[in-house]
């Protein structure tokens, strides 16, 4: 019990920290969807939102694992001060290659992305990977060193420089530039776009981001032990691969809508629309985003205990209530939450795709919690093997749907890629590392899940009423909550906060 509260109070600093940063960045959606809300701005958000899906994609190629791998070799023993500058030596001339390499290139990549204008902004997308790639090793520091306090603070502080200079470029500036036509930002301004404005506004979160950790690395000093540095990389090339094809089944299919899906201006507008959506289903991510956070460096901790199995099987069947919650209160109240986008974003066709999105969500949730095993028993080809079965999916399913059936075919592709990652895992993990799940609570858990979704949908069949929409939304939700009660009554007593409620 001692480990779940651990694990429990690290997961709610992550947890309030990423809440708190993504609730943040997620006010820039309806902050740019109110200010984009005309067809050109549409647009620009498609540019803007396939662009960023290639920095996450490349994003994986910056980092190349070497995060696990941090956590890997702390627990294994390693002496902290050298495996932090092995790894971050590695990572500061890799980053400096790669960086030159994308620069020399930047005039093409510019074509290839429909930014044959800006190629300065293929420079600016590069130094924001650069910067997040150099700030991933001091994340990883403050984990490891169990300091969640000043990583909420890091990852806040980030985000408001972000959102800051958001506002300033698509609310301020225009009138400003308008009154002071030769001044020298107005100069910069006009010869700028909102593609270009967003993505400067996410280099600025970096470059941030990455001086309010200098305290994490201004220790530093470039004495790589090459032993050490290739034990590392051994260990996490394999996550390359499987980086990269999860980041295939993240992110590929904005790049696959816009070029297949019409002509390239119609795929880029339901690129935009596509991705506003998506960002409603963000909220369980914001779960399973603190959890990785703290549950990574724990389960590694947690390995050598003889009961590991068992608290690994508790920490899941909370993860799904989490999950299931996150997903309810989601697509429940989405009569509500469409308001979050401007008008021009949010329609029934639009919205259909977030309860999908939500699914998928929760079995990547799922998967992720599931995956420790092959990172335990060192099995990392496993899981590359697994993340590939989901990105072929992705790529051959996108392929034949979209065309036809647009950002639905993104959606249900999402969904079938991660449901089989999840179940693939399951089975292989309880060949090599077995964890008594109990499969028969966590199916009944979900299957709860769906059956109250699927009734407020039936709810909203009959009347268009929001204040009857929204009040079912609530009943049909404290009916879980009170069904997770009644259910986990006994371990909920032992809660020195919930405990106290129900005694």
């Amino acid at each position: 019990m001692a480990s779940l509260k651990k694990l429990a109070g690290q997961t709610l600093w992550y947890g309030v920290s990423n809440i708190a940063a993504k609730l943040l960045f997620q006010l820039q959606t309806p902050l740019v969807t109110y200010f984009l809300n005309r067809p050109a701005g549409v647009t620009d958000y498609g540019n803007f939102s396939a662009l960023y899906s290639a920095i996450s994609f490349l994003n994986i190629i910056f980092t190349y694992g070497m995060e696990t791998a941090y956590f890997r070799f702390s627990a294994a023993g390693e002496d902290q001060k050298k495996l932090f500058r092995t790894i971050f030596s590695s990572l500061i001339v890799s980053t400096g290659l790669l960086s030159i390499l994308l620069i020399v290139f930047r005039q093409p990549l510019a074509r290839l992305s429909d930014l044959g204008d800006h190629p300065e902004y293929i420079t600016w997308c590069v130094l924001i990977l650069a910067f997040d790639t150099l700030a991933a090793i001091p994340f990883a520091r403050l984990r490891q060193e169990e300091r969640p306090r000043k990583y909420a603070v890091v990852r806040v502080a980030g985000i408001v420089a972000n959102i800051t200079a958001t506002v300033i470029f698509l609310a301020f500036s225009p009138r400003f530039v308008a009154e002071h036509p030769t001044n020298a930002y107005s100069v910069w301004y006009s010869g700028n776009n909102n593609v270009g404005f967003l993505v400067m506004a996410n280099l600025i979160q970096s470059v941030v981001t990455f001086l309010l950790l200098f305290r994490e690395w201004i220790d530093f000093r470039f004495t790589p032990d090459k032993e050490l540095l290739k034990k590392a990389f051994t260990y996490s090339a394999p996550l390359i691969i499987a980086g990269l094809g999860g980041m295939i089944n993240e992110t590929i299919d904005r790049q696959m809508l816009k070029h297949m899906y019409g002509t390239i201006a119609q795929g880029t507008t339901e690129v935009g629309i596509y991705s506003a959506n998506y960002k409603i289903a963000i909220f369980i991510t914001l779960f399973i985003t603190a959890f990785r956070m703290s549950a990574e460096p724990f389960f590694f901790s947690q390995a050598k205990e003889k009961n590991a199995p068992q608290t690994y099987a508790r920490v899941m069947k909370w993860f799904v209530i989490i999950l299931c919650c996150a997903f309810l209160s989601t697509a429940l109240y989405l009569d509500g939450i469409k308001y979050f986008l401007g008008p021009i974003f949010r329609n029934e066709r639009s919205l259909g795709v977030v309860p999908i999105l939500l699914a998928a969500n929760v079995c990547l949730g799922i998967y992720y919690n599931l995956s420790i095993w092959y990172k335990l028993t060192d099995k990392m080809r496993m899981g590359m093997y697994i993340t590939l079965v989901g990105a072929t999916l992705t790529i051959i399913c996108n392929t034949l749907f979209i065309p036809e059936y647009g950002m639905y075919a993104c959606a249900w592709t999402t969904f079938a890629a991660y449901c089989s990652m999840m179940v693939i895992s399951y089975f292989l993990g309880q060949r090599y590392f077995p964890v008594p799940y109990n499969m028969k609570k966590l199916l009944s858990y979900i299957g709860v899940m769906v059956a109250l979704f699927f009734t407020q949908k039936l709810v909203g069949h009959f009347t268009d009423n929001l204040f009857v929409r929204l009040s079912s939304a609530t009943v049909l939700m404290l009916m879980f909550l009170r069904l997770v009660v009644a259910a986990e009554k006994e371990e909920l007593k032992g809660m020195p906060v919930i405990g106290k409620y129900l005694k």
